[in-house]
């Protein structure tokens, strides 16, 4: 999570889709240390930034 935002920056959509998207990199995870998650890595970088756009009024 980005440095200047707590839980409670995101809506309760984001915080839905932030624990399902951890629930699958951990399933990932299982798999071994060579499965790939940047592309559900890019997804929860996106929510952040739209967060924090949200916090900061941009």
């Amino acid at each position: 999570m980005a440095d200047d935002l707590s839980f409670s920056d995101f809506t309760g959509g984001e915080k839905l889709r932030l624990v399902a998207l951890h629930a699958r990199m951990a399933k990932r995870g299982i798999a071994g240390p060579t499965v790939d998650l940047s592309d559900l890595q890019r997804k929860v970088k996106r929510i952040e930034k739209q967060a924090e756009r949200r916090k900061n009024g941009k």
